[in-house]
C-alpha cells in the first residue's frame, strides 16, 4: 500500500500525505488541524466547534453565498467535523475539479472573515443545536459521565461546549482561537485519488507554502488522577426509556494494549467503528447481545471505543428492556464481564472477533474518501504506520492477551456507571 504514498513537509511546517488511487476519476482532499475540544479552557468550551462553523461563512475571495453552489456545481461534496483532539475539513470532487477545493482551503486557512452578523447568527444555530442535544437521553447521560470521569483532563466537556460559554463568548474570542490554531505548522493535509503525485504536490506547494508558519500552539496536558472507586450517577429527563452506560478507562490509540482491547470490544459488544465517517455491522453474535438482548435484559447493547491522543473511555450502552429495571441489566452485564475475566476465552471466539473487527475496518477504508480520511486521521493520534499495521496487530492478539487486558482495564473501581431515569408520566 505504501508504494503509492508520498509524505512530505513543506517549509512552513504543513505535513502533506498524498496517495494515488486510480480506481475512479475522484479525488478526496482533507485538511486536519490539531485543535479540538481538549484545547479549550473553562469559559471557552465549544469554541473549536464554533470556529469550524465560521469557516463556512466565507472569505473575500469565496463569499459564503457562493461556497455551496461552487462545490455542488462541480459535482463535489464537502463537510467538516470537530472532535476531542482535532478539527477536519474535506472535499471529495471529480478529479479534474479538485483545484477548487485546494484553493478554498488555502484561502480560508488565513482569510476567514468572522463577520459580526454571521457570528451572531451562528450563535443562535449552535445554541439551538445544544438545546436539541439536551432532549436526547444519551447526550445528557454521556455528558454527565464525561464530566465525572474527567475532573482534571480537558476531555472533561462535550465538543459542543457548555451553554453558559455559548451565551458569553465573543466574536474576538473565536477569531483569536482561529488565528492561534489555523496555522500550516499545526495542520496535516491528506489527499487520495486519481492524480499524479508530483503535479499535486507542486500545486499544494504553490497554494499553501506562501502561508507563513506561526507559533505552534501549546496543547493542554493535565493528566487525570487515578480514580479510587466506582462512581455511580443518575440523570433524570424526558422520555419513557431507561438507559445504563458503563464506562471503563481506555488507553490512548498509540498504546500497545489498544489492539487487544479492540478485539475484546469486538468479542463483547461487536466491533466499534473507529472511522466515524462510515457505518457499522451487526453485533448479534457478540457475548453481550446474547446475554442481554436475547435474554430480554436490554433492547439493545453497544460498545464504544475511540482513538484518542490521551486515555479516554470505553463505553457500554444498554437500552433497558421495559420489563426490567436498570439494576437487573447491570448485574447481567457484570456477570458477563466477570466471565471474560475469569474464564478462558476460546480460540474460535477470538478468531471470530478478529475477523469481524478486520471486516469493519476494511469497510471503513475501502473508498477514496475513506482512504483520504485515514491518511490524516491516523496522524492526529499516531502516524500513518498505525493504520498500515492495524490489521496485523489485531491478528496477533491472543487468548492470553484478552484475559490480561480484561482484568487490567475492566475494573469496577475505575469505572463510571450512569443511569438515565425517564420522567414521562411521573409527578
Amino acid at each position: 500500500m505504501k508504494k503509492n504514498l508520498k509524505i512530505t513537509t513543506l517549509s512552513n511546517g504543513l505535513k502533506v500525505l498524498l496517495k494515488e488511487i486510480h480506481t475512479a476519476p475522484i479525488i478526496s482532499s482533507w485538511l486536519w488541524y490539531r485543535v479540538g475540544s481538549r484545547d479549550e479552557v473553562q469559559g471557552r468550551t465549544g469554541i473549536s466547534h464554533w470556529v469550524e462553523h465560521m469557516q463556512f461563512k466565507g472569505t473575500p475571495q469565496f463569499p459564503a453565498n457562493m461556497l455551496d453552489k461552487a462545490i455542488s456545481r462541480e459535482g463535489g461534496a464537502w463537510n467538516a467535523m470537530t472532535y476531542l483532539d482535532w478539527t477536519a475539513y474535506y472535499e471529495t470532487m471529480p478529479a479534474d475539479r479538485i483545484d477548487l477545493a485546494l484553493r478554498l482551503e488555502a484561502d480560508r486557512m488565513v482569510n476567514s472573515q468572522f463577520d459580526p452578523n454571521e457570528f451572531a447568527s451562528e450563535r443562535t444555530v449552535i445554541i439551538s443545536e445544544r438545546e436539541g442535544n439536551e432532549n436526547e437521553p444519551l447526550f445528557l447521560l454521556g455528558e454527565a459521565i464525561q464530566q465525572t470521569a474527567f475532573r482534571v483532563h480537558p476531555y472533561h466537556h462535550e465538543v459542543i461546549g457548555d451553554m453558559v460559554d455559548l451565551l458569553s463568548m465573543t466574536r474576538d474570542d473565536l477569531f483569536d482561537h482561529y488565528r492561534s490554531h489555523y496555522l500550516p505548522n499545526n495542520a496535516v493535509m491528506a489527499v487520495a485519488g486519481d492524480f499524479d503525485t508530483n503535479s499535486m504536490l507542486g500545486r499544494i506547494r504553490e497554494l499553501f507554502e506562501p502561508i507563513p508558519a506561526g507559533k505552534e500552539p501549546a496543547r493542554l496536558a493535565r493528566q487525570e488522577p487515578v480514580q479510587n472507586g466506582e462512581v455511580r450517577l443518575s440523570v433524570e429527563g424526558p422520555g419513557a426509556t431507561s438507559y445504563v452506560q458503563v464506562c471503563y478507562r481506555f488507553p490512548s490509540a498509540s498504546h500497545p494494549d489498544f489492539f487487544a482491547l479492540s478485539v475484546l470490544d469486538s468479542l463483547l459488544a461487536g466491533p466499534s467503528n473507529l472511522n466515524m465517517f462510515s457505518g457499522g455491522i451487526s453485533n448479534k453474535t457478540s457475548r453481550l447481545y446474547r446475554a442481554l438482548v436475547d435474554k430480554e435484559f436490554a433492547v439493545s447493547v453497544h460498545g464504544g471505543a475511540q482513538a484518542t491522543i490521551d486515555p479516554f473511555l470505553y463505553s457500554i450502552t444498554m437500552t433497558i428492556h421495559p420489563k426490567r429495571k436498570p439494576d437487573e441489566a447491570l448485574r447481567a452485564l457484570d456477570r458477563e464481564i466477570e466471565r471474560i475475566k475469569q474464564e478462558k476465552v476460546t480460540k474460535a471466539e477470538i478468531t471470530r472477533a478478529i475477523k469481524q473487527a478486520r471486516a469493519l475496518f476494511a469497510y471503513g477504508s475501502e473508498n477514496i474518501t475513506n482512504q483520504a480520511f485515514w491518511l490524516g486521521y491516523s496522524e492526529m493520534f499516531a502516524d500513518y504506520n498505525w493504520f498500515e499495521s492495524y490489521l496485523d496487530k489485531l491478528s496477533a492478539v491472543t487468548v492470553r492477551d484478552i484475559q490480561r487486558v480484561a482484568n487490567e482495564y475492566f475494573k469496577s473501581k475505575s469505572r463510571v456507571v450512569g443511569t438515565y431515569v425517564p420522567m414521562d408520566g411521573k409527578a
